[in-house]
């Protein structure tokens, strides 16, 4: 234990950026060394959802999950004890992580499960869970040792989140933090470019200054613009947004600025304007693009000035609004060709922020899933909802032209013919033959390709789609291991798997890893 607590406490000191997934990171390889486990997941837990910090043999899709805690009676159970909680292996609840596991697939066998809660005080902060495929692993754990180990995390746990929360404060000034990392506008993603991107988010948010960003579309600029707003010292002013590509020349000005009853015909009644309803906030300009070069300067004098004047009064008006702006196009390429102005430009692209496409963070493909997978999950009302191997295959390998959105049109498409075809089952499992764009390219997904070394796989009608897929698991990792000259570890790179989750599936699927291969 007190290993443990020295590792722990040598991280702390990292968590000036308040960012607690390095030390989360840490906490499951400190964990680790105590209790052996297939699955062992880091949550934090807010407003009752559930959400991984970090997570070892787990599917990478689930580091975007947000778990409904009052969904799952397991996570439930864990969340309102104060004592680790170890379930009977025959326990018939549904467990939160099925189809999940990276050493099986679809609902779990009969398994050990456990778990205790992080509490600070009476607060839960989060929980740690545990799963093993051996249904025996956990009753040679001692309790009193288990409720130790509870106890020096969860003092540490509270330690890591009150610095992160201090850090944050520091950064932004602000009396209370708004966490919206499991509400309905959260980014997703920790690639580089995405941390990079949230890094300059932070750093701009709390300032004055106007932002202008850039990205192609569906890439998440509205979400990038809520984040600023939420981070900055006008949380708690409104947030409005104006789609710029709606607005009809001849009534653009009105919607900025308001109007007075009678200024024009249909003007039956006084209206404020975006600009004064955004007073004390920030007001979001999408599409800044397609604004009308007649509007343009409008809009500048009023960003000059912090004036607006409503049509049909020469009285002039003050108004505190916070401008971001975004759009798809490239305004210094549009102000060359006459089409912008350069003036207006300038003055909205003061801290430019560019967002990166989804093929430029490919890494972040799987926790998008995830996200919107669970999200999807409770939509269609199914208990549990999973990405095949194969569809997961195809996400990563897409360019993606629509980016997120494209990816989150292309899931629930797949979900919801993938529920109608799963009739009555607990777990729905979303593959190629789901999606009407992969389908065809998916239906041979199983061929042989005798060049990279993958063993044919005779596949039979009266076999259920575990035994394919084992059957498929078992004849690709063979001759993996075959090519790589049984090195484990060689074998896990080129599987993109960790080596020991590959030796225990290996295990689990009657491959000997002994000098001759099955």
């Amino acid at each position: 234990m007190l290993g443990i607590s020295t590792e722990l406490a040598q991280q702390l000191p990292r968590l000036n950026e308040g960012d607690v997934s390095v030390f989360s990171h840490a906490l499951v390889r400190a964990v680790q060394s105590v209790v052996t486990a297939d699955a062992i997941a880091v949550l934090r837990c807010e407003q009752g959802i559930a959400f991984p910090l970090a997570c070892s043999g787990l599917a990478p899709e689930a580091m975007g999950r947000r778990f409904v805690i009052n969904d799952h009676p397991r996570l439930a159970a864990i969340a309102s004890a104060t004592q680790p909680q170890v379930f009977a292996a025959e326990c018939d609840l549904p467990d939160p992580y099925d189809g999940l596991l990276l050493a099986t697939t679809g609902v779990l066998p009969v398994h050990a499960c456990m778990g205790f809660s992080l509490y600070q005080d009476e607060q839960l902060l989060g929980m740690i869970t545990f799963d093993s495929l051996t249904p025996s692993a956990f009753k040679e754990v001692a309790l009193p040792m288990l409720a130790m180990l509870q106890s020096l995390v969860a003092a540490h746990f509270a330690t890591a989140l009150n610095l992160a929360t201090l850090s944050e404060r520091a950064r932004h000034g602000m009396a209370m933090l708004r966490e919206i990392s499991h509400q309905r506008f959260t980014m997703v993603g920790e690639s580089e470019v995405m941390q990079r991107l949230k890094q300059d988010i932070d750093l701009v948010a709390n300032s004055e200054l106007s932002v202008l960003i850039q990205g192609e579309t569906g890439t998440g600029k509205e979400l990038v613009a809520r984040r600023i707003h939420e981070h900055s010292s006008r949380c708690q002013g409104p947030f409005v947004q104006v789609n710029c590509a709606s607005l009809s020349e001849n009534l653009a000005e009105s919607e900025f600025f308001g109007h007075r009853k009678g200024a024009f015909t249909g003007a039956d009644r006084h209206r404020e304007g975006k600009f004064l309803v955004a007073h004390g906030g920030t007001l979001f300009l999408d599409e800044i693009g397609e604004l009308p070069l007649s509007m343009q300067s409008k809009l500048l004098r009023a960003l000059q000035s912090g004036e607006i004047q409503p049509v049909g009064t020469d009285k002039p008006q003050y108004v505190d609004v916070r401008i971001v702006a975004a759009t798809n196009r490239d305004l210094r390429q549009e102000v060359e060709e006459g089409r912008f102005r350069a003036d207006l430009y300038h003055r909205l692209s003061v801290y430019p922020l560019q967002v990166p496409p989804l093929r430029s963070r490919a890494q972040d493909i799987e926790p998008l899933a995830g996200f919107f997978i669970e999200q999807l999950r409770k939509k269609l009302g199914v208990r549990q909802l999973v990405l095949s191997a194969r569809f997961l295959k195809q996400l990563r390998e897409h360019d993606w032209p629509g980016n997120v959105r494209e990816l989150e049109h292309v899931l629930s498409r797949a979900a919801l013919k993938a529920k109608h075809l799963a009739r009555e089952e607990d777990i729905v499992e979303v593959d190629v033959m789901h999606s009407v764009q992969w389908r065809d390219n998916g239906t041979n997904a199983l061929a042989v390709d005798q060049d990279k070394g993958v063993a044919s796989v005779q596949l039979s009608s009266a076999q259920t789609l575990k035994a394919a897929t084992e059957a498929f698991q078992k004849s690709l990792i063979k001759a993996r291991l075959q090519a790589n000259a049984l090195n484990w570890a060689a074998t896990a790179r080129e599987l993109s798997v960790d080596r020991t989750n590959l030796v225990r599936l290996a295990k689990r699927l009657g491959i000997e890893t002994v000098k001759k291969l099955n």
